[in-house]
């Protein structure tokens, strides 16, 4: 944008100068030869008037650019945070294997429950079902005393019964909490690749991938074992769930201040 000035050092011919460039007039300004009271015009002004009343002969104050600095300096933070808390720290095999073993007391113990009742219903007989155990486990090559055990009385109803619980108990917690009792209790929770809450549909398709971690309890375990060595630390049903377990930021912040980065 062209900028004049009307040069009043000027006393004989065309006084008015120009055009010169915003920084140019300033340069004038800043020399003196440009003062508040010197008479301007750019495009756009209906008439000549003093440099003082120009919008840009204002420079921002101290308190201004202080306030600018600022607020550069909040936003900086605030967008640092929020990068740290969009963070996944992934949980360790450790702290998973806890949670789980916490869970799986709950479960246990749902299931005595479930015993009782069935024994004091009459619907098991406790005495020979530990009979077929016992004899079960002191020669478990023998497929006869196996098929004992899974013949006991009220035994495969009791595992009907106990398995439609734990699924549940899994599908459940995951779909409305994205986390079970073991692993809140442990500030874990688990995501989708895109790092959504599980809903019902991916709650219980990991359910049921989880099922193939435990069938790898025949093999050491390896299903599980992975979690070691991924660097997302996820087992085998995350693996095909498409699953990560993570640290809760508000919990991790309070500690560390939600995650070891993505699980």
């Amino acid at each position: 944008m062209s900028w004049f000035f009307i040069d009043e050092s000027i006393t004989d011919g065309e006084r008015r100068q120009g055009p010169f460039s915003l920084d140019e007039i300033r340069e004038f300004v800043g020399e003196g030869k440009i003062t508040s009271k010197t008479l301007v015009w750019r495009s756009g002004m209906s008439a000549w008037i003093p440099w003082e009343e120009c919008e840009e002969s204002k420079e921002p104050g101290l308190a201004e650019l202080e306030a600018s600095r600022d607020e550069l300096i909040k936003n900086t933070v605030e967008a640092l945070l929020r990068e740290q808390a969009n963070t996944r720290h992934y949980a360790g095999f450790f702290v998973r294997f806890f949670a789980f073993l916490i869970d799986n007391c709950i479960l246990c113990l749902v299931g005595g429950v479930i015993l009782l009742i069935m024994t004091l219903a009459g619907l098991m007989d406790a005495a020979a079902v530990e009979e077929a155990l016992v004899n079960y486990i002191g020669d478990p090559s023998s497929a006869e005393l196996l098929d004992k055990v899974i013949e006991s009385p009220g035994l495969s109803t009791f595992f009907s019964i106990y398995g439609a619980i734990q699924a549940i108990y899994f599908v459940v917690f995951q779909a409305i909490f994205s986390a079970t009792p073991g692993k809140m209790f442990w500030h874990i929770h688990i995501e989708t690749a895109e790092g959504m809450p599980l809903g019902w549909l991916s709650s219980t398709a990991r359910y049921l991938c989880s099922l193939l971690s435990q069938v790898t309890l025949l093999f050491y375990g390896i299903g599980y074992l992975i979690v070691l060595i991924d660097p997302k630390r996820r087992a085998l049903h995350d693996w095909i769930a498409r699953t990560f377990v993570v640290f809760d930021n508000r919990a991790k912040g309070a500690k560390k201040g939600k995650p070891e980065q993505e699980n």
